[in-house]
């Protein structure tokens, strides 16, 4: 991110190591496929934004014997690195492992591969839509909220969210999205954040990886 203080760049990577141990979610474009939009404000953060390349995919995560059990699977990036969250659902750590109905359960780092930030998966009690309803009220400072009903190239039915959020270390709001679908075990939800709207946009091939490749486990 050229031009950018050296002060400010080593507060923001900061922030981004502590979100990395673990524990700690982000309190918190190429265009998502074409669907029904639905009640929410009409302008979409990621309308006027050019695809970024593709990327390679390298391993999954998700299935047995991967890095995180979960409901379900998918292609990982080259050098995203996933780690499983250590004791999600103790109630002491609830200010940082849960975000409105969602609860974390796992963080593919995409700091290996040059970016800072994450592609988080979490696990919801009920309808893939009430949840991801429910995870986006409940970050602050959200605006710009556009939800579509879609289908992954596996044909998983789910529902895809784009929205702007604030930044206690930013002026300016960043970009965000997210992914729900429902599972035998609940919904889960596929979030990608990043420190700002430029390391999202960077980031958002693998998002679309992790979305073209989603199924149940």
């Amino acid at each position: 991110m050229p031009g950018r203080a050296p002060l400010l760049r080593t507060a923001l990577l900061a922030a981004a190591l502590l979100t990395a141990c673990g524990t700690t979610p982000e309190p918190d474009a190429s265009a998502p496929p074409a669907a029904k939009p639905s009640a929410t404000p009409s302008a979409t953060p990621s309308s006027a934004v050019t695809p970024s390349p593709s990327v390679k995919a390298a391993g999954s995560v998700g299935g047995p014997g991967t890095a995180c059990a979960l409901p379900v699977s998918f292609s990982l990036a080259e050098e995203w690195e996933p780690d499983a969250i250590d004791d999600p659902e103790n109630p002491e750590f609830a200010a940082l492992t849960r975000q409105g109905p969602a609860i974390i359960r796992c963080a593919v780092d995409a700091k290996p591969a040059g970016q800072i930030g994450f592609l988080r998966v979490w696990t919801a009690k009920g309808p893939a839509r009430a949840a991801l309803e429910g995870f986006v009220r409940a970050e602050e400072k959200t605006a710009d909220t556009v939800y579509r009903e879609i289908r992954t190239a596996g044909g998983l039915p789910a529902v895809e969210v784009t929205y702007t959020a604030g930044s206690e270390l930013l002026d300016e709001p960043k970009e965000e999205r997210a992914l729900a679908v429902a599972t035998p075990k609940g919904a889960v939800i596929l979030h990608l954040g990043g420190l700002d709207t430029e390391e999202h946009r960077e980031m958002l091939p693998a998002y679309e990886l992790a979305k073209s490749t989603l199924k149940l486990t």
